[in-house]
């Protein structure tokens, strides 16, 4: 047997055979879904977050400091775990669910400080001529300095969703069929480790290629509007 035909009889094994794609696709739906939630969790508690690093009080900038620092300073998978197992262990929710708020709480430490350094990034003089204007400061920030501030903060917050896709790939851990853990029970089914492994790299890299043109063109068009 060739190679050629070997690597056939193995693509074969491993996709083809028991409709085993289907897990692959399956996992792929239930990626893109643990993900899209996780990010827009994150960005919501990302901005509070920022927000309480920039207060003025020092109680709120303790929480928002804590929070930062707990989460930046432990492993996601054990923080992923401990909201399954502990926190919503009692709650009848989808795995799908309680895994994305998972991701979501643990990537809204770092979005927090894209945010923050997005805000700072703003020169203060908008913030003036926004209390000029009769704005309060509520005002002032949702209506002159966040909307300059995404402009900047905008390619930072692509990377963090492309880093967020791959780090789902431990949801395993909680049971859930996603990319990674059909690859690994495909392997496990056909004790062939090179194609389901390769497949599952390209899934991933197609997924993050995908987005990042797709997050590219948001980008251009955010920069044209800038230009006008």
């Amino acid at each position: 047997m060739t190679v050629i035909q070997e690597w056939a009889s193995d693509f074969y094994k491993c996709f083809i055979k028991e409709d085993r794609y289907k897990l692959l696709l399956s996992g792929v739906g239930v990626t893109v879904r643990v993900s899209l939630l996780a990010v827009f969790i994150g960005i919501f508690i990302g901005m509070l977050i920022a927000l309480c690093n920039l207060s003025k009080r020092k109680p709120i900038r303790f929480i928002g400091s804590l929070y930062t620092d707990v989460i930046r300073g432990t492993p996601s998978v054990t923080q992923l775990m401990i909201i399954y197992f502990v926190v919503f262990a009692t709650v009848d929710w989808d795995k799908w669910i309680i895994a994305a708020i998972a991701f979501g709480i643990n990537s809204g430490a770092y979005v927090s400080e894209i945010i923050r350094a997005g805000i700072l990034s703003v020169d203060h003089g908008q913030t003036e001529a926004g209390r000029s204007l009769g704005l309060n400061a509520f005002q002032t920030m949702t209506r002159i300095v966040i909307p300059q501030a995404v402009k900047n903060i905008f390619p930072a917050l692509c990377n963090e969703f492309i880093v967020l896709i791959k780090e789902t790939a431990i949801v395993g851990y909680v049971g859930l069929m996603d990319i990674q853990k059909a690859g690994d029970f495909i392997k496990s089914a056909t004790f062939i480790a090179f194609m389901p492994l390769i497949g599952t790299a390209v899934i991933y890299y197609v997924l993050i290629k995908m987005l990042t043109l797709l997050l590219s063109r948001i980008e251009k068009m955010l920069r044209k509007s800038d230009i006008r």
